[in-house]
């Protein structure tokens, strides 16, 4: 896909993994929608760096888990530029809790930003993008969607569902709006991990190091490039999943 005068809307598009995808798009020519819930300042920033590519850059704010406020970033996306080409899924909140500790308000939280979020989001793009011809739908998954975590139960549920609607939505929008996920593996180490906890996660992959946010948008312009690649999983991750 020629990402020039394409429009992008990544969510959870301000820092981490989802700021490497954002800026990776732009680089590439797109037009980028930058979601976020808290972040201003990050997104703002990104925002920035994104129009130095020469394309246009949007912050918009919407939590993910308020349907309310889904529909109003659909209706300013849809009032500002028409509809998205790129959607990519990537907001993901990480609520360390086992079910005994999992309350109604988490789990409908979790499961509003990893479900909800998402199936409102392709529900209201997807057609346009069928109309048009084309489209990309990238989910981002985790290792926890093939291997269970029960110590982040609603987490763990939702990428699983995630995963399946990336399988479901291909078969869906075929021919014309293509659905992939990518599986990061150890890429950005949590702000308080130690150098002990990094070395051993590094030794938990095949390739013994860490990779980087920008090795995940790497995998995303491939996508955006595999034009005969459509209901498949691309694991970013040093061999993770393997060991």
């Amino acid at each position: 896909m020629d990402l020039r005068g394409k429009i992008a809307l990544v969510t959870g598009g301000a820092v981490r993994v989802g700021r490497a995808l954002t800026l990776a798009l732009a680089q590439s020519g797109a037009d980028v929608f930058v979601n976020y819930r808290g972040s201003a300042t990050e997104a703002d920033a990104v925002v920035r760096e994104a129009r130095a590519y020469g394309i246009r850059a949007w912050p918009i704010q919407a939590d993910l888990s308020d349907h309310a406020a889904v529909e109003r970033l659909v209706q300013v996306v849809e009032e500002t530029a028409g509809g998205v080409d790129v959607l990519v899924n990537s907001a993901s909140p990480f609520i360390h809790a086992r079910l005994a500790d999992t309350t109604l308000e988490v789990w409908r939280m979790v499961m509003g930003v990893l479900l909800d979020g998402p199936f409102l989001l392709c529900r209201a793009f997807a057609p346009g993008m069928v109309a048009r011809g084309s489209g990309l739908i990238v989910n981002i998954l985790d290792q926890s969607a093939f291997h269970p975590d029960p110590a982040y139960f609603a987490h763990t549920i939702g990428k699983t569902g995630l995963l399946g609607m990336t399988r479901a939505l291909a078969m869906e929008l075929a021919p014309a709006v293509r659905v992939n996920a990518i599986v990061p593996g150890p890429v950005l180490p949590p702000p308080d991990f130690t150098p002990e906890q990094e070395s051993r996660i590094a030794q938990s992959t095949l390739l013994r190091r860490w990779g980087t946010p920008e090795d995940v948008a790497h995998a995303l312009r491939y996508l955006l490039e595999a034009d005969y690649v459509t209901g498949e999983t691309l694991f970013v991750d040093g061999g993770e999943a393997l060991k």
